[in-house]
């Protein structure tokens, strides 16, 4: 039987620079990008990919301020179904197109995924998730009272909506990827962290304004998958120990028990970045997965071998 690989994207891996920020600039970074999976897929593995989308939920929330003069602006839910549409068109073409080039008989479909979270999240009470624009504390005071935002200051840098971050609970999908995995599709799904939604009493589905973590959404899905590795792309070719200080040090290979340890620890790994991939593959190895790998998306094929990244195994 062959591999199941679960490979999280980052949504800023597609833009590499503030230069660099079009679509088509995203679309040649999903080139390489894909062209690294592919690799996989011709060494064997049969993959899922996911991915972020925080720049491209700012782009398309922008988009809808500019024009809220004229048009409706767009709910946050829909605004994560635009980006899973546009995203995973980017890496499904590119993917189709490698396929072809290196004589590989698999198809590619986009999924667009819900993931259902407890409408009695704790995170709701306490929204930290920045979206969209920066404002001017007038102009946040302003959309609280008329629409009521949760705003907060981020960083000194101004004043930005906050959404909840709920923990993921179940993939709504779930069925159709697996039936598409077993039927030989390469799968993109489970994007910007899924859809969130909430059921009611009844069992019926509504979205709600909150933003997943991908890679804990991801995690679920190679736990629910019986994932055989767990691959998380980020900006960093490694994971670094007290990273940003002068003791910093980088790591090649770790324990489920070491991650733990210096999650217990504190300091080693920055919050809203580092910290949530390592928590991620700690959850995913605590439900049974066997190997996680944390690279970027350059040394893809290098890290499968364990000649580049941060493996973690149990």
């Amino acid at each position: 039987m062959k591999k199941l690989a679960v490979v999280a994207i980052g949504g800023n891996s597609l833009i590499t620079d503030p230069e660099h920020q079009t679509v088509e600039d995203q679309y040649l970074a999903a080139a390489e990008t894909d062209h690294q999976i592919a690799g996989l897929v011709a060494a064997g593995w049969d993959v899922v990919i996911t991915h972020g989308n925080g720049p491209q939920i700012g782009f398309i929330l922008r988009r809808s301020e500019l024009a809220s003069h004229e048009l409706h602006e767009v709910p946050l839910d829909v605004c994560g179904a635009h980006t899973q549409g546009a995203i995973g068109y980017l890496l499904q073409q590119n993917l189709i197109n490698d396929f072809e080039l290196m004589g590989i008989d698999k198809g590619v479909v986009t999924v667009v995924t819900q993931v259902e979270v407890d409408k009695d999240d704790p995170a709701f009470d306490s929204p930290s998730k920045p979206i969209g624009s920066f404002l001017t504390e007038d102009q946040a005071k302003q959309r609280r009272d008329q629409e009521g935002w949760d705003i907060a200051e981020d960083a000194d840098r101004g004043w930005r909506r906050v959404v909840a971050s709920p923990m993921p609970m179940r993939i709504v999908e779930l069925g159709a990827i697996r039936t598409l995995l077993e039927s030989g599709f390469a799968v993109i799904a489970v994007g910007g962290g899924g859809l969130p939604v909430v059921a009611d009493d009844s069992g019926a589905l509504r979205g709600v304004p909150a933003v997943i973590d991908k890679d804990r959404a991801s995690a679920l899905l190679a736990s629910n998958l019986d994932a055989d590795l767990l691959l998380i792309s980020t900006a960093v070719d490694q994971v670094a120990l007290n990273f940003g200080t002068p003791e910093q040090e980088w790591i090649s290979e770790m324990t489920l028990d070491q991650a733990k340890g210096y999650l217990a620890e504190g300091g080693h790994f920055l919050p809203g970045s580092m910290e949530p991939k390592i928590e991620a593959v700690v959850t995913f190895l605590e439900a049974g997965g066997t190997e996680a790998i944390i690279t970027s998306p350059r040394n893809i094929d290098k890290a499968l071998t364990g000649i580049a990244g941060t493996r973690i195994v149990r």
